[in-house]
């Protein structure tokens, strides 16, 4: 086995070459690596848009400087009209201009002012005068695609005045070239300008996004091996974003799933521990029954009036040992409903939690004596006793008075029982955690137990607890428990305990 386990662990030639070869998988995956692509991608679309509009202004700049050129050129050719243009002169004016031929149009006529021999045909026309910035873009990215080679002839604006319009023959070939070399320069600035803004805002967001939340999966990650380790606890910033509530969240969320795994640990030991104890508490509790039977034939009045709770509280607590070793594998026992005689019961309890010597602590029973109602009576005993108990205690530790007054009212869904006291109250952090093992406790030194097991034989009838009410000199406890089809009575104020 030993040998099997060095095996799986250790790292093989061919495996290292495979981890290798996920490198840029992983790169791929890296919320970096990605934000820094994007921020590329996208400043590289927005000089897209910023390049169509500018190649298709250079191509009309470079354009109008022609026809400047040209009308220049026919400046030269009207003054000299009178005497004619020597075709030397005229040649040196068309290669200043760079242009093939010139023609005005003024007066309603259109003169040829210009020309040079041509043997290739006018292959596309462009008017620059009423041109859309659409039509401008589409004539652009035409000369780029299938100009070079091609004699068109472009009309304009005359500058200077002087005629309707000018209208020149050139070759594109220069115009294309320029226009490539002027893209290429447009690219360049664009790749700069993209990995520059890309570094600035990558550098940007990593610090205040990436990083922040790297910090918090690297903490998710580290906190799940070892949650119980107090060190791997969240440490959150100062932020007032997004992040900064993530991260008070994560460490609020992690302190209380430490506390429930602390909670369950210490349940699980003390489990284990209870179910030790039980089987020689079960022992001692036979061994005290046998006694107590011996008892019955005692003549003492006293004892003969004492005897029967003896007996009772014996047999319950026997029956207590049972079931704590069945919570110990699976859960509290299922509930045998039956209608149990309530007043009765309470007055059992009653008995049970008061002080026997004297006390001014005194019990006031509002339930009459023919008043049913549908449930377990062992569970039900343990839920009233858990309850009554407490509320002793809390009057015995703030001074040993007090009333412990157990109501009920029937209602058609169900019963509402009433355990208040005339008690100091809750305390703040007691309610918050009522209901919860080792942190729901009101006293010093006290385990919550009493209210989480209450609690939860309160759910297994299908009811509720809740407390009602609570303050210096009155604390009232509501338990709702459902009639014979299951409803369950609404939660209204009591009057029963008022």
């Amino acid at each position: 086995m030993g040998q099997e386990e060095h095996t799986d662990h250790e790292t093989k030639p061919e495996h290292r070459s495979s981890l290798q070869s996920l490198l840029p998988a992983r790169l791929a995956r890296s919320l970096s690596a990605q934000l820094l692509v994007l921020t590329v991608a996208f400043v590289m679309l927005a000089e897209v848009f910023i390049y169509v509009p500018s190649i298709a202004n250079y191509r009309e700049t470079w354009l109008m400087d022609r026809i400047n050129a040209a009308q220049l050129a026919t400046l030269a050719v009207v003054a000299a009209a009178e005497r004619g243009v020597m075709p030397d002169l005229e040649a040196e004016l068309l290669k200043n201009a760079e242009v093939k031929a010139v023609a005005l149009k003024r007066d309603n006529r259109r003169e040829l002012l210009l020309a040079s021999p041509m043997q290739d045909m006018v292959a596309a026309r462009y008017d620059l005068r009423n041109a859309s910035i659409l039509e401008l873009c589409y004539d652009a990215f035409e000369v780029l695609v299938f100009g070079g080679g091609r004699t068109v002839a472009v009309a304009g604006e005359p500058r200077f005045g002087g005629g309707e319009f000018i209208e020149i023959v050139i070759d594109d070939t220069p115009l294309r070239q320029d226009m490539i070399a002027f893209s290429g320069n447009i690219l360049l600035l664009s790749i700069a300008i993209s990995i520059f803004t890309a570094a600035l805002v990558f550098l940007a967001l990593n610090r205040a996004l990436v990083q922040p939340m790297m910090r918090i999966t690297a903490n998710m990650v580290r906190f799940r091996q070892y949650p119980e380790d107090i060190s791997r606890v969240m440490l959150p910033s100062d932020r007032r974003d997004e992040i900064g509530t993530a991260e008070r969240e994560l460490a609020a969320m992690q302190g209380e799933l430490r506390q429930a795994l602390r909670q369950k640990t210490r349940l699980a030991a003390l489990g284990t521990a209870v179910s030790k104890i039980n089987h020689d508490l079960r022992n001692i509790l036979a061994s005290a029954q046998l006694i107590s039977d011996r008892l019955s034939g005692v003549d003492d009045p006293q004892v003969q009036k004492l005897a029967p709770r003896l007996f009772t509280s014996i047999d319950r607590a026997i029956a207590l040992a049972t079931d704590t070793m069945k919570f110990g594998k699976a859960e509290e026992a299922p509930t045998r409903k039956q209608y149990v005689p309530l007043a009765d019961l309470a007055t059992e309890v009653v008995e049970a939690v008061l002080p026997v010597d004297e006390t001014q602590i005194c019990a006031d029973i509002r339930i009459d004596e023919e008043e049913q109602i549908y449930a377990d009576a062992d569970q039900l005993f343990r839920i009233l006793l858990n309850l009554t108990r407490n509320a002793v205690q809390a009057m015995e530790d703030a001074g040993g008075t007090g009333t412990l007054t157990v109501a009920c009212e029937m209602t058609e869904g169900g019963g509402r029982l009433v355990v208040a006291d005339t008690g100091p109250g809750l305390p703040e952090d007691a309610r918050d955690h009522l209901f919860e093992p080792f942190i729901g406790s009101a006293r010093k030194g006290g385990t919550g137990l009493g209210m989480a097991i209450a609690a939860d034989l309160v759910r297994a009838h299908g009811g509720r607890i809740e407390l009602y009410e609570t303050r210096p000199g009155r604390t009232v406890f509501h338990i709702y428990l459902p009639g014979p089809d299951g409803s369950i009575a609404p939660a209204t104020a009591s009057a029963a305990a008022q």
